[in-house]
């Protein structure tokens, strides 16, 4: 079990949504499993007078097997504190705040500031940040580190000013940007399936393998959220963040050295060689489509706004070219399914693919579809799964939440599992050209109903 340091955590959006679905529900369980120092302190930064109680009422935490003592060693862990965000001097507060923390402590603590808040507001909070001196630590042998929540700007132009600016105050040693898809198990077992399996590797390439889907479907519709979607869109929400990253772990060379600095090597550089969509190319290799009834939630007759995206993108290198990657998203489908299909070639004896499939969800786990010989006296040939689950293998073992793992990485220094400012802006890059076209007009745009498998149309295959 990693050794976490005694931190002060300073969440910014506190009161959002995020912290009430997840962070706070994460914390309770490291408490839960005694990962925390027990001089761990939490300040949740609020504009408005909000009191513990009114933070920790709405919050998510388990309703079955709740464990009392380990909420109120949590609820006894956190303070408010009521700050204008965007009036640098009010910063002076926290700081007084962190110094009182430290002092009550007995001594210096690190300090983990975590930015749960849209890339408009980080930005002044980042700059407030730095020019409060609050970006280094006064004390020798303790750091001071910054978790940047999704999204990490809107577009190209708005990420690199963004990583720019936050650049004049923050090292990228300093940085951890969230993905929490690259915390789920199946995600970090990518590396370690490819590495660690040799029958795999000399097949991990374009004359072997013929194309790779990447999809993310979900049931749910935007569940009220209508300004924030209405800002984002499939595309945005979930290919050129979570999918692309996905992507490199999928594509990547092997690190001279694996740990963190040779996987973002290997990553960036997988990155950088997947291939931008050009505008004429975007009829052909991109689709979009938005669920009907869509428009009179968001109450917007004219939106453009896509609830459904799926893009086919090449990779220029030696390994992968000429392979189509198609990277689908979607809200309102009929299934809940994120998973990587690696489709082998078929030969010219067997007509069949073999499908490597990795679930992120449900059901997280690896099947490889083969085929077998049918029992009996017909030589009679039929498919067949070989299936690793993570609950039956593990015997049904807790696995730790993805925002667990978030926070215990950052707690403990560990970017592995965390976006570089490269990848961010190669993510971008790859998208740039067709939310340019997207935001135009709705050219292109297909109308699906609401539990269906999403647009008639389809770049697989």
């Amino acid at each position: 079990m990693p050794d976490l340091e005694a931190t002060i955590l300073i969440i910014f959006g506190m009161t959002g949504d995020l912290s009430r679905r997840k962070l706070l529900p994460a914390l309770y369980n490291l408490v839960c499993l005694g990962l925390l120092d027990e001089s761990t302190q939490i300040v949740g930064v609020s504009r408005g007078n909000t009191s513990i109680d009114d933070v920790f009422k709405n919050v998510n935490f388990p309703t079955a097997d709740l464990d009392e003592k380990a909420l109120q060693t949590l609820r006894n862990m956190t303070e408010l504190l009521q700050l204008d965000v965007d009036e640098p001097a009010e910063y002076k507060k926290l700081a007084s705040k962190i110094e009182a923390l430290e002092a009550q402590h007995g001594g210096p603590m690190n300090h983990l500031f975590y930015l749960s808040v849209p890339p408009k507001v980080a930005e002044p909070i980042i700059t407030s940040l730095g020019e409060n001196d609050l970006n280094k630590h006064p004390h020798s042998g303790h750091t001071v580190r910054l978790l940047i929540e999704k999204p990490f700007g809107y577009d190209y132009a708005s990420a690199e000013h963004l990583s720019a600016s936050t650049a004049q105050h923050f090292n990228e040693d300093q940085l951890y940007r969230i993905d929490h898809y690259l915390a789920k198990e199946t995600v970090q077992n990518i590396l370690a399936f490819r590495f660690n399996n040799p029958i795999f590797e000399p097949l991990w390439n374009r004359w072997h393998i013929e194309s790779i889907e990447l999809t993310a479907t979900e049931t749910i519709d935007i569940e009220g959220r209508a300004q924030f979607y209405e800002q984002t869109g499939a595309l945005r929400d979930l290919i050129q963040s979570h999918l692309l990253q996905v992507l490199a772990l999928i594509t990547m060379e092997r690190p001279k050295e694996l740990n963190s600095d040779g996987i973002h090597e290997s990553k960036f550089q997988a990155m950088s060689e997947i291939i931008s969509i050009e505008p004429e190319q975007i009829a052909d290799n991109t689709i979009r489509g938005q669920y009907a009834g869509y428009k009179e939630e968001v109450d917007n007759p004219d939106s453009v706004t896509e609830t459904f995206a799926s893009i086919k993108v090449e990779i220029n290198n030696e390994r992968w070219e000429g392979v189509p990657v198609v990277l689908t998203s979607g809200k309102a489908l009929h299934e809940k399914a994120t998973k990587i299909s690696i489709n082998f070639r078929p030969t010219a004896e067997t007509k069949h693919h073999n499908v490597l499939t990795f679930r992120l969800q449900p059901n997280e786990g690896i099947e490889l579809d083969l085929r077998v010989k049918k029992p009996g006296f017909i030589d009679e040939i039929e498919p067949a799964h070989m299936d690793f689950s993570y609950d039956t293998h593990f015997n049904n073992d807790r696995q730790p939440d993805a925002y667990e793992r978030v926070l215990v990485d950052a707690f403990r220094g560990e970017q592995t599992l965390f976006a570089s400012t490269g990848e961010v802006l190669e993510s971008w890059r790859v998208v740039h050209n067709v939310l340019c076209a997207w935001k135009q007009d709705d050219q292109g745009m297909q109308s699906y109903d609401k539990g269906s498998s999403g647009p008639e149309v389809s770049l697989a295959g």
